[in-house]
């Protein structure tokens, strides 16, 4: 998972896209890039690692002009290297660059076509320098010196013709402004934003709509499933609906863990879907337990707080705060790695002892996914006197990979992969296991205004709304993306490095 935004501005943009990656930082911690555009001249800062240590004052002064992108990212599908941080950048035709949330689930068979029949080169493993070359190749077509937002629009209604998979991208085209688009299910988000300044409008596209809050932005709305934005230099804006009959699916998993809880997607405001979600699993827990021994409900911070005190209040009990997060520890889900995910477990949260001791504890977590950091935060509650300990999932059990964006690890490394309800209770050590159904979930996350009838669930029904993912996709993935193989690349990777700086 990875967070974009994008700026036309009448004044320099480099600050608020700073901010507004600040903002999005949970989305990915791993690499960080702006780029912005002044006159006919680019300039990009990217790095390894967070916002606040990427852009220092004197990369902030470089990055000069009205119009920007920027890209918090964390490693998807097999991308590692610092080489893969973005935006990335292609010098033909008239300068583009590119920052991709999502995956394309056809980056090979499209990295083959570009190399071989459209003479492009890759320089990376990533699929989305990948989409950058196919957006490219296609307004190459065009011919023309300047092109128009027509040129543009023709252009990308290519790119959804040969592209698959999930994507919410903004690239900037010099001389000309800022291109947003969004893949024809819905998947992955992109909003827009209007200011209206002294000087004129000011648009933002954004992952999420908490960086338009921040800035002072005003909401417009959603880009819909296969729309192109443009906006221009001028800050004017044209869009086109591309793909004519879009499938609006989006990803269910950013309701559950991936999103803030103060933003909006899809007209969906994530944090009364939470709420919701603790709503229904209150019931359920109601139905299997009648009469529970619960003493007190304790959420695992920070996901899961809307719905385990919704959940609390629901069944009548107490909800407490039993854990204490170190706040300068990453999210362990994107941890790059087993080993990393299990170090920092004890060393993001410390129990309470005070609302442990001598208790019957109900933990309450989004979801649980390989069960390494369920069964470590069991064991501190254990540690801190509980008396019993029962775990609720506000999501339902995670059995199969996602292939469009979130690096969801492969089959054989999810702990519901092949195991009951039951077995993974005593996995994880505790006493008693509640998931989420997922009819319940998907009611969670429906809402009226919003109008969308279905979502991506594919992570928990292994049904991928885009019809392309077949088990040899999926063996192909095992082979790219389970721990052991990105270990091994990884020290690959320094070993490449040891051997250049000698």
């Amino acid at each position: 998972m990875c967070g974009i935004v994008g700026i036309v501005g009448t004044a320099p943009v480099n600050q608020r896209i700073y901010d507004a990656l600040t903002v999005l930082q949970h989305r990915g911690q791993d690499a960080a890039g702006i780029m912005t555009l002044d006159g006919g001249a680019l300039h990009v800062r990217k790095d390894a690692g967070l916002v606040q240590d990427v852009f220092q004052r004197r990369h902030m002064l470089q990055l000069e002009g009205n119009a920007g992108i920027g890209h918090v990212r964390y490693p998807t599908a097999g991308s590692d290297s610092v080489d893969e941080a973005q935006p990335f950048y292609v010098n033909a035709p008239f300068g583009i660059g590119l920052g991709h949330n999502g995956n394309l689930t056809n980056a090979g068979e499209l990295a083959h076509a570009l190399t071989a029949e459209e003479h492009r080169h890759l320089n990376t493993r990533s699929d989305s320098e990948v989409l950058l070359n196919v957006f490219a190749s296609e307004l190459q077509r065009a011919s023309v010196a300047r092109p128009a937002a027509a040129d543009l629009f023709r252009a990308l209604e290519a790119v959804f013709r040969r592209c698959r998979g999930g994507y919410a991208v903004v690239a900037l085209v010099v001389g000309q402004g800022i291109v947003g688009f969004r893949d024809p299910n819905g998947i992955r988000p992109l909003v827009l934003g209007r200011r209206d300044s002294p000087r004129g409008p000011e648009w933002m596209l954004a992952s999420e709509s908490v960086a338009l809050d921040m800035l002072g932005f005003r909401r417009v709305r959603d880009v819909a499933p296969g729309e192109a934005i443009f906006v221009d230099l001028q800050g004017r804006l044209q869009s086109r609906q591309c793909v004519p009959s879009p499938r609006h699916a989006p990803c269910i998993f950013e309701y559950v863990y991936f999103a803030r809880p103060d933003s909006i997607i899809d007209n969906i405001s994530v944090h009364k879907a939470r709420m919701r979600m603790g709503e229904k699993l209150a019931e359920k827990i109601a139905r299997l337990h009648p009469e529970p021994d619960i003493d007190v409900v304790i959420p695992i911070p920070d996901t899961s707080r809307t719905s385990a005190l919704q959940l609390a209040l629901a069944l009548g009990l107490k909800y407490r705060e039993g854990f204490v997060k170190n706040r300068y520890i990453g999210r362990t889900f994107i941890m790059p790695g087993q080993a990393e995910r299990r170090r920092s477990v004890r060393g993001k949260l410390n129990a309470i002892d005070l609302e442990f001791r001598g208790r019957s504890v109900l933990l309450v977590d989004d979801s649980i996914v390989r069960g390494t950091t369920s069964a470590q935060i069991i064991e501190l509650a254990r540690e801190a006197g509980a008396r019993k300990v029962g775990f609720a999932s506000a999501a339902p059990p995670v059995r199969f990979p996602n292939v469009y964006g979130i690096d969801m690890p492969v089959a054989s490394e999810l702990i519901a992969a092949g195991h009951s309800e039951d077995e993974i209770a005593g996995i994880i050590g505790a006493d008693w296991l509640v998931y989420q159904d997922l009819g319940d979930l998907v009611a969670a996350c429906r809402h009226d205004d919003a109008h969308i009838v279905e979502f991506d669930t594919s992570c928990f029904s292994g049904q991928y709304v885009t019809g392309d993912v077949t088990p040899e996709y999926l063996a192909r993935l095992e082979l790219e993306r389970s721990d052991g193989v990105r270990a091994q690349r990884l020290l690959d990777l320094q070993g490449g490095r040891t051997a250049r700086a000698g």
